[in-house]
């Protein structure tokens, strides 16, 4: 079984082997930088948090900014910041990471993007014209709540805890509602093989003499240098290079999946992309996102078979049922009571949450995946190769007379 908790100091190794698998402006690959998440991270699970103006000068999150030597998450200041790991309960160890930042860009410390636009030319005299993308900054000052971070060990990929680690997100944002904004963003990687960004290079370098590294590096400190170097103007990309237009808006062969399930729950891109590599930016409403609406807080009822679950979901408890962690969660099989007023658990499941007979959870059944048979474009397959059969019997009859 996949426990899913809050990261914690004894985390610290796990995350950094991690974060040096990927370039994350949230995770930075650096023990001060991966500690100093893990300890604001904490703090935010323990503390309410403010309903609006989330990263505003609040006298709440100001005292508890005094835990970070700098502010955590560029463009998200102090803004609270959820980090969850995925632990392995036989190893004990970390596997995965995700995270939550409830507040991405605020007045006076806005979040920045590229808005690409299409231009459409043509020349009468000529009888022709040409189409042009440009791009111009864009400043987000009411930012929305970011969903970042995701990273899988390479040896646990192929185990779908991918997903787990992913829509856990969705989880605690449904039973924490008034913690976040109405809109969600993920920041997708864009094409960057070994620290290298054509887009970059190209692009982002022309105006700020530092390397794609470099440049993400200090973007973790601060943003202020991309407000103050970037133009403003609206910038033809048909003046790039080739290989850097080929990129804009596309990700790398490991965040496919993730867009891929992100768009699953009904983000879409709004053709605005990340300054730095090109990957795009995906924005869905908060309220829009099933596994959010369907969240619920429930109680434990009693226990059932191993097997016997009528559903999957993700079940979770907070400090009320264990004060020594704030956030426990685990995707499991349950099944509720005919009236609805309790859910049954595996015996396994509730040892694993530290849970019993009473206990507040919180609840976010799965949807059941599609089933081969129920796939209309197999159908209809399925459906012409019957068809093919038949007349193919009916030819081999009529030759035998």
């Amino acid at each position: 079984m996949f426990l899913i908790r809050e990261a914690k100091p004894v985390d610290l190794e796990p995350l950094l082997k991690l974060a040096k698998t990927v370039h994350f402006t949230n995770l930075p690959a650096s023990r001060e930088g991966v500690s100093e998440r893990i300890q604001w991270s904490q703090k935010c699970f323990r503390e309410k948090t403010p309903a609006v103006g989330l990263g505003r000068a609040d006298a709440t999150w100001n005292g508890l900014r005094g835990v970070v030597a700098r502010g955590v998450g560029g463009a998200g200041g102090i803004s609270p910041h959820y980090m969850f790991v995925i632990e392995d309960t036989t190893m004990r160890q970390a596997v995965g990471t995700s995270a939550i930042i409830a507040e991405m860009g605020n007045p006076g410390n806005p979040n920045v993007a590229l808005q690409l636009r299409r231009r459409e030319m043509f020349s009468k005299d000529l009888h022709a014209g040409q189409g042009h993308t440009t791009a111009q900054v864009v400043f987000d000052e009411n930012g929305p709540t970011e969903l970042g971070g995701l990273i899988i060990g390479g040896s646990f990929r192929g185990a779908r805890l991918g997903r787990q680690i992913s829509y856990v997100r969705f989880h605690f944002i449904g039973l924490h509602r008034e913690r976040f904004k109405d809109r969600l963003l993920a920041e997708m990687m864009g094409v960057a093989p070994d620290g290298h960004s054509p887009f970059w290079d190209a692009f982002g370098r022309r105006f700020i003499n530092l390397s794609f590294i470099e440049a993400d590096l200090f973007c973790q400190k601060s943003r202020e240098f991309m407000l103050s170097l970037l133009p403003r103007e609206e910038i033809y990309l048909t003046l790039l290079p080739p290989e850097a237009r080929a990129v804009l808006g596309k990700v790398g062969p490991e965040t496919a999946p993730a867009r891929k399930m992100l768009e699953s729950l009904g983000f879409k891109s709004h053709d605005r992309i990340d300054p730095f590599d090109g990957g795009p930016h995906l924005e869905a409403q908060t309220e829009q996102v099933e596994i959010v609406r369907s969240t619920r807080w429930g109680e434990v009822g009693g226990t059932i078979a191993p097997g016997k679950g009528r559903q999957m979901g993700f079940v979770s408890v907070d400090a009320a049922v264990n004060p020594e962690e704030p956030f426990r969660c685990v995707l499991t099989e349950y099944s509720e009571s005919r009236d609805g007023s309790a859910v049954l658990l595996p015996a396994d499941t509730l040892a694993v949450l530290g849970a019993d007979g009473g206990a507040s959870i919180g609840l976010t059944p799965m949807p059941d995946p599609p089933r081969a048979a129920e796939h209309p474009t197999r159908k209809a397959a399925a459906g012409r190769r019957r068809g093919a059969s038949a007349a193919a019997r009916k030819v081999r009859k009529k030759a035998a007379k």
